[in-house]
């Protein structure tokens, strides 16, 4: 389920983003709490025993693999490895906007495909209009606070088909 902080943010004073982070509740930390854990467990682990434990040899040896290891960070550019990233996130919500189902379209084509000037043909596009436009607010619904703050019950919902 998707935790939205538009309104929060929109009457966020001078503290109101470092709050906002800090919220538990759909938070990215919960998600990383763990990850970051172990990471510091093992960075501080590995200091522990570089400073107190290993003698000057060892020491030596130590930073020899660590100037091996960082070697192999320069093979492969960082900002190589993120093009391809942020080309793969602008391509899937390129592909999520064009899955967008926008009523102008249907509407042009119900517009020429739906014959008749007398009231019965009239009827069935206005119809046909309301039902598309319904639509595209039950999708817009699950998206957007702003239409689910316009139509937030079945009975505003139902006055727009009407």
């Amino acid at each position: 389920m998707t935790v939205t902080y538009s309104l929060n943010v929109s009457k966020a004073r001078l503290c109101g983003f470092a709050k906002l982070l800090l919220r538990w509740r759909g938070s990215i930390y919960k998600l990383l709490y763990r990850e970051m854990i172990i990471f510091c467990g093992l960075y501080y682990s590995l200091s522990a025993l570089y400073r107190y434990i290993f003698t000057e040899n060892q020491r030596t040896v130590f930073e020899k693999l660590t100037i091996y290891c960082e070697a192999f960070t320069n093979l492969i550019p960082l900002s190589f490895v993120l093009g391809f990233y942020v080309s793969i996130v602008v391509g899937r919500w390129w592909q999520q906007y064009l899955a967008i189902p926008w009523p102008d379209k249907v509407s042009m084509l119900i517009a020429a495909y739906v014959h008749g000037s007398d009231e019965r043909g009239k009827i069935i596009r206005r119809t046909l209009a309301r039902y598309l436009n319904l639509l595209s607010v039950l999708t817009f619904q699950s998206v957007s606070t702003s239409v689910k703050k316009r139509f937030p019950t079945w009975i505003m919902l139902r006055n727009l088909v009407l």
